[in-house]
């Protein structure tokens, strides 16, 4: 049953760089309200406060006590994305969260199994699984044009400096992060690759290393084979020590055709000599300060949220389904970091 037409009272917890997603896109939802924001910087949160004419604050325990959310979203570190997930939705305040999950597979799946316990909405971002690239290729391989998925193949070649580490007092740590170029760069591309194939994982093979940083220990460097239990054969490449950021490549060769996407558009060759595409539409929405590789789909995903919120359709990427990635990455970790 629908819920009432009220507006939902909701809150950002974490006013860094991504936030701008969020606090964009919330206010294009005509049906939430945007009624305060916590960090534990002040100036960051004030800033954003006074951007948006609401309440500021430093501890998200007073936020939540204070101000009747109906829901909140979680820019955080990693490593603390459960743990603030796990206070709020113990209160009755429903979460959207930023990826990854969180730094192990463990807290993760506590913290699903605790939304699923209390009845309380848990949803995880991963904002690319709405690039009309993504949902093209999806569709042909789900409504079985394409046949069967013989084989997969993704590359990421993007850039961080040791500037870019040094700038953050969490970044390129493992127990902050989680890790490197996968848990931050290359999972969404992970992601869209294990959301259209669609099995269970039968084995990982991986390496790691730190080619090119001085000053962190992480991973930026990632190269592996995933084998799916549905015959499937994944081979993944991703570094951060290229010059600029290129574009993703991800390839699928299949019974009937083959693929080529990215995050902009996709090309599906039929062996037939059809061809299907799809391309980004111009964008509409202006993220200030947001980074193109996040893409501009946070919108969509957040809206789509807030449906389910309302009770107007199922949520799509609840805590449970991105459970499925979450497990993958860290399995990543745990064979790939025993050759570093």
């Amino acid at each position: 049953m629908e819920k009432s037409l009220k507006k939902f009272r909701v809150a950002v917890i974490g006013c860094g760089r991504v936030s701008v997603m969020h606090f964009v896109s919330i206010e294009m939802c005509k049906d939430v309200e945007l009624v305060a924001c916590c960090d534990i910087k002040k100036d960051r949160a004030d800033a954003f406060a006074e951007k948006y004419g609401v309440k500021s604050y430093v501890s998200y325990e007073d936020m939540i006590a204070n101000e009747n959310l109906d829901a909140v979203h979680l820019c955080l570190p990693h490593y603390i994305h459960c743990k603030v997930a796990t206070y709020a939705m113990e209160r009755g305040v429903a979460v959207l969260t930023e990826k990854p999950m969180d730094v192990d597979f463990e807290t993760a799946e506590k913290a699903v199994l605790f939304a699923e316990e209390k009845g309380v909405q848990f949803g995880v971002i991963s904002q690319c699984r709405y690039n009309n690239s993504a949902k093209l290729v999806k569709k042909a391989v789900e409504s079985g044009k394409l046949g069967k998925i013989i084989s997969a193949r993704s590359i990421l070649t993007w850039s961080r400096s040791d500037e870019y580490y040094s700038g953050s007092d969490w970044k390129g740590t493992w127990d902050k992060e989680g890790g490197g170029v996968v848990i931050d760069q290359a999972i969404h591309s992970i992601d869209l690759v294990h959301w259209i194939v669609n099995s269970e994982v039968e084995k990982v093979s991986c390496s790691m290393a730190n080619r090119g940083h001085e000053i962190v220990k992480v991973e930026d460097t990632a190269e592996g084979l995933i084998t799916y239990k549905n015959g499937v054969r994944y081979s993944f490449y991703c570094m951060n020590n290229y010059g600029i950021d290129e574009p993703i490549e991800i390839r699928l060769y299949c019974e009937n055709g083959r693929v080529v996407f990215g995050y902009d558009d996709a090309y599906i060759y039929y062996n037939d000599g059809t061809v299907e595409e799809a391309h980004q539409n111009e964008n509409t929405v202006e993220y200030e300060g947001g980074k193109d590789y996040w893409g501009f789909q946070h919108e969509k995903q957040i809206r789509q949220f807030y449906n389910a919120l309302a009770g107007k359709e199922p949520l799509e990427i609840s805590g449970r389904e991105a459970l499925n990635t979450h497990r993958l990455i860290m399995d990543i970790y745990e064979i790939g970091k025993r050759s570093m």
